[in-house]
C-alpha cells in the first residue's frame, strides 16, 4: 500500500462519511480515536480530525496536541477539528449567537490550492453551536459565509512546519456541493496522495498477505451465503486453495430453500463446503424462549458448539477466516468509553480462543458497498454480491416471541413471496433490506364464510447506504397490495399484513 489518509475520530456522526468520501477517491484511510496516538510511517501522508458532540471548551472535551501532528503531515480540520485548531493557536471560540445548523453558502473565497476550482456561492452544510469569535495570528482567512465570519482559515508557517487547514463546515456530506472536490485538493493535491486504492490492487495485495501469513496452513471457516463471508472465502481461497475448509450450517432459520441455494452457488465458485442439517437441534434449544436477547445468545451460542463439533473434526487447522468488514472494527473502538449495546451476536465470536486459532480476516477494511465491488472484480455471481444483508440470527430474531419450526415455515413462506414481488418489480437492489416478521399477535379474518383467528406478518424494507441509519422505503402502495394479497392467499396461518414506516433512529433495521 503506496499512502494513506488517517482520520481522528472525536466522535462524530459523519466520521464514516468522511472515510467513503477518501475511499471513492480511490485513496486508502483509516480511523481511530483521537485519544490514541498518531503512529507515523512512510504510508501516512496527512491527517483529517472529525467533528465532534463536545464544544473545544468543555473541560472533558478531547484535545490532541495539532501542532505536533502538523509538524509532521498536513492537516485537514473540519468543524470541531477546526475550533480546536483555532483555540490551540490562540484565536477565540465561544457560542454561536444563533443556530448554525444546515445550507450556507461561501463568500469571499481566496484563491488557494485547497479552493481551487471552488468559486464564491458554493453550498455547504453546517452544523456547529460553537463558532470562531477571534482568528489566530498569523493564520489566513479563507472564506465564510453570510452568518459566520470564519468558515475557512488557513494557518501559517509560525503554527507548524505544514500548512493546517481548517472549515467549519462538513464537506463528507452530499449537502455540501464541492465537498468531494475539496476532499481531492487536500488528499490528492496537498498531501500527495496517489489514486492507486482500487478492487483489483486490493485483490492482489490481499492474497498476496493471506499466502504468506498462511503459507501452506489450513484454514476453516463459517460461510452464511451473505456477501461479506463469500467475498472473504474466495479471497482466502484464491490464496491457499484446497487447504480452505468452509462449514455452512442450516439453523432452520435461514430464507425458503435457502441451505441448498447457497450450497449451490459455493459449488460452482470451487468453494470445498461441507454442508451442515441442525435445524432440529437450533428448534430444541429455543423452545418456548421469548426473550430477544436470550434468542440471540442461545443462536450465537449454538453456531459455535455445531461449527466446532465440525472443525475439530479437521486435522491441523491453523487459522479460523472470519468475514469482519470496516463497519465492524470501527463499532469495537470507542472515542469515550464503551458503546451501548443494542444487540449482541457474532456467528464465529470465541472460537479463535477456543480452538487456538489465529484469524485471517480478509475484509477487515472494507465497508459494505467495497466488499461488493471486490466480489464483482472477483467475478462472484450476483446472487452473492447483490443479497440483502441477513442478521446473523436469521429468522430467529424475525420472528416475536417464541420459535418453533412451525412458525419458522409459515414466515419463509411469507418472506419468499416478499422477496420475490420486490425482485420480479424492479424493487428488490432499490432497497438497502427487507424481511418478513411474524407478530406475536393473532386477530380475526374472514375468508370466504369462515372466520379466521390467524398471525399478522409485518414486512420491513429500508433504504441506506451502510446500514448505520436508514430510511423505510417509499414501496408502491398498488406493490405493496399485491404482496399483502399473496400473503394472506397462499400462506394458511397468515391473515392480516402490515408494513412498518419506522426510519433507524429511532428504531433499529431488525425488530429484535
Amino acid at each position: 500500500m503506496n499512502n494513506k489518509i488517517l482520520i481522528l475520530d472525536f466522535g462524530s456522526q459523519y466520521t464514516q462519511l468522511i472515510a467513503r468520501s477518501i475511499r471513492e477517491l480511490n485513496v486508502y484511510c483509516e480511523i481511530q480515536p483521537c485519544t490514541k496516538l498518531v503512529t507515523y510511517d512512510s504510508t501516512l501522508k496527512g491527517v483529517i480530525l472529525s467533528g465532534s458532540p463536545f464544544s473545544v471548551n468543555d473541560p472533558q472535551a478531547p484535545q490532541p496536541d495539532i501542532k505536533a501532528i502538523a509538524d509532521k503531515l498536513p492537516v485537514l480540520a473540519v468543524c470541531y477539528g477546526a475550533q480546536l485548531l483555532a483555540k490551540q493557536a490562540g484565536g477565540e471560540v465561544g457560542k454561536s449567537t444563533h443556530r448554525e445548523y444546515g445550507r450556507a453558502h461561501l463568500q469571499d473565497v481566496v484563491h488557494d490550492p485547497f479552493f481551487a476550482t471552488v468559486t464564491n456561492g458554493s453550498q455547504v452544510w453546517m452544523s456547529h453551536s460553537d463558532t470562531i469569535k477571534k482568528l489566530p495570528n498569523d493564520c489566513t482567512l479563507l472564506a465564510r459565509t453570510e452568518a459566520i465570519p470564519v468558515a475557512a482559515f488557513k494557518t501559517g508557517s509560525s503554527f507548524a512546519k505544514n500548512t493546517v487547514y481548517a472549515i467549519q463546515f462538513h464537506p463528507e456530506v452530499t449537502h455540501s456541493t464541492d465537498g468531494r472536490q475539496l476532499l481531492k485538493n487536500f488528499i490528492v493535491d496537498i498531501c500527495q496522495c496517489e489514486q492507486d486504492w482500487t478492487p483489483a490492487a486490493f485483490i492482489h495485495e490481499t492474497v498476496e498477505r493471506i499466502k504468506e501469513q498462511a503459507g501452506n496452513s489450513k484454514v476453516v471457516m463459517a460461510l452464511s451465503g451473505g456477501v461479506d463471508s463469500t467475498v472473504a472465502a474466495t479471497l482466502i481461497h484464491k490464496a491457499i486453495g484446497e487447504n480452505l475448509y468452509c462449514i455452512f450450517v442450516d439453523n432452520g432459520l435461514l430464507r425458503k430453500n435457502e441451505f441448498e441455494q447457497v450450497l449451490d452457488g459455493y459449488k460452482h465458485l470451487g468453494l470445498n463446503t461441507k454442508g451442515i442439517d441442525a435445524r432440529n437441534r437450533f428448534y430444541s434449544e429455543l423452545a418456548g424462549v421469548s426473550d430477544p436477547e436470550t434468542k440471540r445468545k442461545i443462536i450465537g451460542k449454538l453456531f459455535i458448539d455445531v461449527f466446532h463439533d465440525e472443525a475439530v473434526k479437521l486435522k491441523d487447522v491453523s487459522f479460523l477466516g472470519q468475514g469482519t468488514i470496516y463497519p465492524d472494527v470501527i463499532e469495537s473502538m470507542s472515542v469515550h468509553g464503551p458503546s451501548q449495546t443494542i444487540k449482541s451476536h457474532h456467528n464465529v465470536g470465541g472460537l479463535p480462543e477456543i480452538m487456538h486459532l489465529s484469524l485471517i480476516e480478509p475484509l477487515r477494511s472494507l465497508f459494505k458497498d467495497e466488499v461488493r465491488r471486490v466480489g464483482r472484480e472477483l467475478g462472484i455471481d450476483e446472487i452473492f454480491i447483490g443479497r440483502h444483508p441477513f442478521p446473523g440470527p436469521g429468522l430467529g430474531i424475525r420472528i416475536l416471541g417464541p420459535v418453533s419450526e412451525e412458525k419458522a415455515i409459515l414466515l419463509q413462506e411469507a418472506d419468499a413471496i416478499y422477496i420475490q414481488h420486490l425482485r420480479d418489480s424492479g424493487w428488490y437492489h432499490k432497497v438497502w433490506q427487507a424481511g418478513a416478521i411474524l407478530l406475536p399477535v393473532q386477530s380475526v379474518g374472514v375468508m370466504g364464510d369462515e372466520r379466521t383467528y390467524e398471525y399478522t406478518c409485518a414486512l420491513r424494507a429500508v433504504t441506506s447506504v451502510d446500514g448505520m441509519t436508514a430510511d423505510w422505503a417509499h414501496l408502491p402502495y398498488d406493490l405493496l397490495a399485491r404482496i399483502s394479497n399473496d400473503i394472506i392467499n397462499r400462506v394458511r396461518g397468515i391473515n392480516r399484513v402490515v408494513y412498518d414506516i419506522s426510519s433507524k433512529p429511532p428504531a433499529t433495521i431488525e425488530w429484535e
